[in-house]
Order: structure tokens, then sequence, then C-alpha cells
């Protein structure tokens, strides 16, 4: 059985110093280290939040949940964007979404999804769960779940799970490993309360590790982490 991660890249962490829109030496970074792990013989899911678009929750004049869908499409023109430096640098791509966008994507069903990582594809999943009130968090675990990934990479712009706020306290401490009850316990916001429940339940483990590091995401997909491992 071959080896199936779902990477969850966030929407600001691809607009690099830019922090809106894209930066594409950034992307192709990424898309490096991803080809890299194809050849490995390693299946990739992907999830991309919109921050780098919309950040739905700023505004108070509109309605919660036409700025989650706002938000929705924000992460499909991500995941456009990114599958196709990604096709630049050799690979073969396909986003799916869970509701129809014209011809620009597919709709997702776990036997698609399955049939592309026969075919050594990377796939998309763009627009979250199709639904208001739930992240991208909880888009990445439900998706990882339903494909069966061994794992989830959660690439970021901090580099591992605090106890607090590294931006505000300077004296926060990383965990090297916790528990996702522990998570949950302490609200450590590594992603939200319903991805990390969805994961406790569902027994699925993550790596929380910064995009920026030097071959991040090829050294957590094979067991290198300077970064922090959450386990079930």
């Amino acid at each position: 059985m071959k080896r199936r991660v779902l990477l969850k890249l966030s929407g600001e962490a691809l607009a690099g110093e830019k922090h809106t829109g894209f930066d594409e030496p950034t992307v192709t970074k990424v898309a490096k280290q991803v080809k890299t792990l194809v050849d490995q013989g390693i299946e990739v899911g992907i999830v991309i939040g919109g921050g780098n678009f919309w950040r739905g929750r700023s505004s108070e004049n509109i309605d919660r949940t036409k700025a989650d869908q706002i938000g929705m499409l924000a992460t499909v023109m991500n995941c456009i964007y990114v599958s196709e430096i990604f096709r630049s640098q050799g690979m073969m791509t396909a986003v799916l979404t869970p509701f129809p966008c014209g011809e620009f994507t597919k709709g997702f069903s776990k036997d698609r999804a399955n049939k592309y990582f026969q075919h050594n594809m990377v796939v998309f999943f763009a627009g979250g769960t199709g639904h208001p009130y739930f992240s991208t968090d909880t888009a990445t675990v439900l998706r990882a779940v339903e494909i069966e990934a061994d794992e989830i990479l959660l690439a970021k712009a901090v580099d591992g799970v605090y106890d607090s706020d590294p931006k505000t306290n300077p004296d926060a401490k990383k965990f090297d490993e916790i528990s996702i009850q522990e998570v949950i316990e302490k609200d450590l916001k590594v992603v939200d309360m319903t991805a990390s429940i969805l994961c406790k339940e569902n027994k699925m483990p993550m790596l929380v590790f910064g995009l920026n590091e030097e071959n991040s995401i090829v050294n957590a997909a094979n067991g290198k982490i300077n970064g922090t491992r959450v386990t079930v």
C-alpha cells in the first residue's frame, strides 16, 4: 500500500512577504518539494487556505454565510493557480470541489480522488467543505479522513505548536510532540476545535512545521521534523 499524505498550505504562506495574492518563487519551491515526494512514490493531496485573498470574519457588514462562500471561492482560485505551477514542474494535477465550478474543476468524490491517485496525480481539494461555518482546517481533516491519508502535513508560518503565541510571547515553549487530546484541553489553536475533535475521533495524526524552512515538506513527509508531532 502506497503512503498517502494530505498537505495543508496556508494562503498567506503562499503570498510570501507580499501577504496577499501569490508569490511565484514561494509556490515554485513548494512545487519542487512535492515533486520529490511524488517521485518517491508518495501520494499527495492538498488543501489550501484562502487568507491571501479573503479574511471573511474581519467584516461586520457581510452575512457570515456569504463571507464563507467568498472564502471558499478564494481557495478555488488558490488551487487552480498552484496546480498550474505544479504542472510547470512536471506533475499531473486535478482540482476537486464539493460544488460545481463549471469546467474549472471536477466534483469531489472519494472514488474520483482514488482514481487520480492511482495515476500518480497530485489532487487538490478546493472549496472547503462546501458549507459555511466550517474552516479550511476542518476541510483538511475531513478530506484526510475520507481519502484515508496516513497523516496530515500542516505547513504553517509558525514552525510548530507552542503553549502560547510566539509572536506575542517571546518565552513561548514549543512542543516536540503533543497529543491531540492535550491540544483540545489546552485549546492550543493548532487547527480549530471542530478540526481537532475530528482528528481525535478518527485518529488522524498531524505533523506541524514551518513552510519557510529549507526542504521542510520533504523532511516532514520522511519523518525528519523540526516542528511538532501531534499524536492520536
